[in-house]
């Protein structure tokens, strides 16, 4: 199917039920939710697709989610780049943007829920994990991507990491603001991020080829709420021919015939950030022919050779169908989340000193 026009107020529920019956489907008894059946789990794509159940109004296994990250929480509140059930898959490294984004999701789920439990009992977690990502920040502002299986940082950032980290502070202040506890060196962190990330593009790709290729790193900054909308409409118009496929979607390379359902939900939300309504309607519109018939998406579409590749319906993907859908409609309480920046007042907050940052 293609040409779903959503608009505000009328999110097509009996359409979508079946793409969150999909991550239910997938998600262990533990509450774990592997990218698919059989596959590994990371605990960004975990999150992402948890945020899909909240959106589908399947709460209890949203929050089940949410436990089982906290009972694989390591003691400096990082995470594995992987697991497999109990097991670890990927000991090598801990993302920095990986282990940030719990608070994204937690921070979702209780905008979607209202449960103030929730919000409580996640907080040690979300504590340990933004205690763990801001002690990686460079004097510069810039985050560290990763650490080694010993801890040690590789001396690098990423656009599109840093940008959802930079969302992620965001949320993770709301989240100590709604319960009372005091974390201001956290809105510090996120203001010295974000001028790094606006104006210090030398400390981003310093030790590998630029990452500029990759669609994120275009619309990440515009997605995460980095930029001001003139800024972010202006950011998106100046590469939109390169990434963006008519009828087709977004690709996650400019030069390769490749174009990815997340990333276009992605950038669908990125527009409505920066303003663009229609645009984003039409981009997610297009991509409903890539739905297989059990309510999941294939991940994408290689255009030059004609065929879906690779052969995987993720359940990120699925989460990411859910978010941009809810964005469109505005369907539940955190449908504006990746289309605006809202930073909650607290009385540990010293405006003046944030002003003096950001400018």
């Amino acid at each position: 199917m293609s040409g779903l026009y959503l608009s505000r107020g009328l999110f097509p529920q009996e359409f979508l039920r079946p793409t969150v019956q999909f991550i239910l489907d997938c998600q262990h008894g533990s509450g774990e939710i592997p990218w698919f059946e059989g596959g590994y789990t990371d605990p960004w794509d975990h999150v992402e697709s948890a945020m899909g159940l909240s959106i589908g109004g399947e709460l209890e296994a949203a929050g089940r989610a949410y436990a089982w990250l906290a009972g694989k929480q390591l003691e400096d509140g990082s995470w594995w780049a992987s697991y497999r059930g109990e097991e670890v898959d990927n000991p090598q490294r801990r993302e920095s943007n990986f282990v940030a984004y719990i608070a994204t999701g937690v921070w979702h789920h209780y905008l979607v829920s209202g449960d103030h439990n929730f919000l409580c009992a996640m907080w040690p977690m979300v504590d340990k994990a933004i205690g763990f990502v801001v002690s990686l920040q460079t004097e510069h502002g810039d985050i560290y991507w990763k650490v080694d299986a010993q801890g040690v940082p590789e001396d690098d950032a990423l656009v599109t990491g840093c940008s959802s980290i930079y969302k992620s502070l965001e949320c993770a202040h709301n989240i100590a603001a709604t319960l009372g506890e005091a974390r201001p060196q956290w809105l510090l962190a996120r203001d010295q991020l974000g001028m790094a990330l606006r104006h210090k593009p030398e400390r981003f790709d310093r030790t590998w080829e630029s990452k500029a290729r990759y669609s994120m790193d275009w619309f990440y900054p515009v997605l995460s709420g980095v930029l001001s909308e003139a800024e972010a409409r202006a950011r998106l118009a100046e590469r939109w021919d390169e990434f963006v496929e008519d009828d087709l979607g977004c690709r996650c390379v400019s030069d390769e015939p490749w174009v990815t359902v997340a990333e276009s939900c992605e950038l669908a939300m990125a527009l409505l950030a920066a303003g663009d309504h229609a645009r984003a309607v039409e981009v997610y519109s297009w991509l409903h022919q890539w739905r297989a018939g059990d309510g999941s998406y294939w991940t994408g579409y290689q255009m030059v050779e004609d065929l879906l590749w690779p052969h995987e319906k993720p359940t990120w993907t699925a989460g990411a169908i859910l978010l941009a859908a809810d964005a469109l409609t505005e369907h539940t309480a955190a449908a504006k989340l990746f289309c605006s920046v809202r930073l909650l007042d607290t009385a540990a907050d010293d405006s003046r000193e944030r002003r003096l940052l950001i400018d």
